[in-house]
């Protein structure tokens, strides 16, 4: 369910960072960039394990930026400013900078395999099938053709926008209510190319989609094999 991915990256360090220690600042900026983020077949992003690498900063030329390779980078500008205090009539400067690193780390990522068991909750149901959450993500999706079978749609009294899926055994009905956590088998793992446009009423975008699959003995709410 978990992996690690090492990752290069060029970090821009903004001046604001420069009085931290240099692991400190660029894990900060780290996380700022990747944590609950997804990438493409590696997953969404839970934390930053450790930094392996971080390569001196350089300055651009005319830029006036110190660049730096980190196994993640970084960019940094120098910018110096005089400035007169007139109340101790001293005259002193005050230097911005903005440094660039190549840094490489490691990320703690969220990837279940295909075939993996996971429990969750559930979210929402209705003709399409099952939404579940497993509380830190929530776009896992029980299509109504992996239910177990046979399954029926059945109304809910508490929810007239919603049903409630209904798996009929030996002649006895088990619901799907949420009353229970629900474990799922991992089907497929997507990750849907960004939309372009995307019309005001339609669902946000989930850039990592996992499908799941209840038919099979042992899956579903957790109260049907105990």
């Amino acid at each position: 369910m978990f992996f690690l991915s090492l990752i290069e990256h060029t970090l821009c360090l903004p001046p604001h960072l420069l009085n931290l220690p240099l692991d400190e600042a660029i894990k900060g900026e780290l996380e700022t960039l990747f944590l609950d983020k997804v990438i493409p077949n590696l997953g969404l992003c839970i934390s930053i394990y450790d930094i392996r690498d971080i390569k001196d900063g350089f300055i651009y030329p005319g830029d006036g930026a110190s660049t730096y390779t980190v196994h993640t980078a970084s960019k940094i500008k120098h910018v110096e400013k005089w400035n007169k205090d007139f109340s101790a009539n001293k005259a002193f400067s005050t230097f911005e900078t903005e440094c660039t690193h190549w840094v490489q780390f490691r990320l703690v990522m969220f990837r279940p395999f295909v075939g993996e068991i996971i429990v969750g909750k559930l979210k929402s149901s209705d003709a399409n099938g099952l939404k579940l959450s497993i509380s830190f993500f929530d776009d896992i999706h029980i299509p109504v053709h992996l239910l177990p079978n046979p399954s029926s749609l059945m109304p809910n009294p508490e929810n007239k926008h919603q049903g409630v899926w209904s798996w009929e055994f030996q002649d006895e009905q088990y619901p799907i209510d949420g009353k229970d956590e629900i474990r799922f088998r991992v089907h497929s793992i997507s990750y849907p190319p960004i939309p372009i446009e995307q019309e005001k009423e339609a669902k946000p975008f989930a850039p990592m989609v996992i499908t799941g699959s209840l038919d099979y003995d042992g899956l579903g709410p957790i109260s049907w094999w105990v």
